[in-house]
């Protein structure tokens, strides 16, 4: 288990990585580095990074541990003749956090831009945000010169490197490198130990524009059975004790019709017997996460989700605990020791 620094560098390693949905080379290329010093790595048609960590015994069941590595932004759809670009939405982006954001342009080269915003005393009704459809990025652009330099299809982001916020640590992609992390220390605790089962990593393309690359990726792999790591919503204030989650009272651990209840009945005991802080998430059909799509593949593959709680989802500005980070790992490891399932 490492100290907050140290866990702050390798998260910075993480979520500086670029990786928009669709377009995610660079962070999987990072990942196919980090995770190599850990077993066979290699990467699925669809971008996917696997890691088949150690030595097979085919006496044992294998689990695959999985995080997605995509991120959300923006994708252009449009370059105006005065240097502007229109934009759409790449996965699910809070546009209420866009107007004059700064962002980066991932065009020929490295470009910024301003996303527009009417000022506030031109403003005829503030009470609203503004619609996507009305915004575009201000390059500073020529239009000649932005044609020159950009072009449709190519990626927009608001960048935001991992600071220490308290005891909190805030940064994009958060959602999900912070499971990718997680997923690290997993690997790091169970070194060197007689674990329970054949362990194969996935991370996974594409998570936040439909899961093609957990559903495909679960193909590449041989897993008997599976765990998901992903976020959940972290309580800010006031919110429902139903929907949120204690950002730091450790992970929450998914219940649901798709999951496998055995295997979340195994991780609650794992962190029970180990004291390890948990949290139940109770979901009525699908999660939302990679774990619909896995738990369909080949013939079914038994999945259960163990969630790390964040606040302010799907914005340049999420925050996690590190005690989150570590307790979630710690309760995997746990599990992957005592060989419930």
């Amino acid at each position: 288990m490492k100290d907050k620094k140290a866990l702050l560098d390798r998260l910075t390693t993480l979520c500086t990585a670029t990786g928009v949905s669709g377009a995610e080379e660079n962070i999987a290329d990072v990942c196919a580095e980090l995770f190599s010093v850990y077993g066979e790595v290699g990467k699925t048609p669809l971008g996917s990074v696997f890691c088949k960590v150690g030595r097979y015994d085919p006496a044992k069941k294998t689990l695959m541990l999985n995080a997605h590595i995509d991120e959300i932004g923006l994708i252009v759809t449009h370059i105006t003749d005065d240097g502007f670009l229109k934009v759409s939405k790449c996965g699910g982006t809070d546009t209420r956090v866009l107007p004059a954001s700064k962002v980066t342009i991932y065009g020929r080269e490295k470009l910024y831009g301003i996303i527009t915003s009417v000022p506030p005393h031109l403003q005829s009704d503030s009470s609203k945000a503004a619609s996507l459809d009305d915004l575009y990025v201000d390059t500073g652009l020529s239009g000649e010169r932005a044609k020159a330099l950009i072009s449709r299809g190519d990626r927009v982001l608001i960048e935001n490197e991992p600071l220490a916020m308290g005891s909190l640590i805030t940064s994009k992609a958060l959602d999900d490198r912070a499971c990718v992390l997680t997923i690290l220390e997993v690997l790091d605790m169970l070194s060197g130990k007689d674990n329970k089962y054949n362990i194969e990593v996935l991370l996974s393309t594409g998570e936040e524009v439909g899961s093609q690359g957990a559903r495909t990726g679960a193909f590449t792999l041989d897993a008997d059975f599976a765990l998901i790591l992903d976020v959940t919503f972290g309580r800010v204030h006031g919110e429902s004790a139903e929907e949120y989650f204690t950002v730091g009272g450790g992970a929450a651990i998914g219940i649901s019709p798709v999951l496998d209840r055995r295997l979340s009945g195994d991780l609650i005991g794992a962190a029970k017997a180990a004291g390890i802080p948990y949290q139940t998430e109770v979901m009525g059909g699908r999660t939302g996460t990679d774990a619909d799509a896995v738990s369909v593949s080949k013939g079914g593959i038994p999945c259960c989700t163990v969630s790390v709680p964040i606040r302010y989802m799907h914005t340049p500005v999420e925050a996690v605990s590190p005690d989150d980070i570590t307790n979630t790992a710690a309760l995997v490891a746990e599990f992957c020791e005592r060989g419930l399932f």
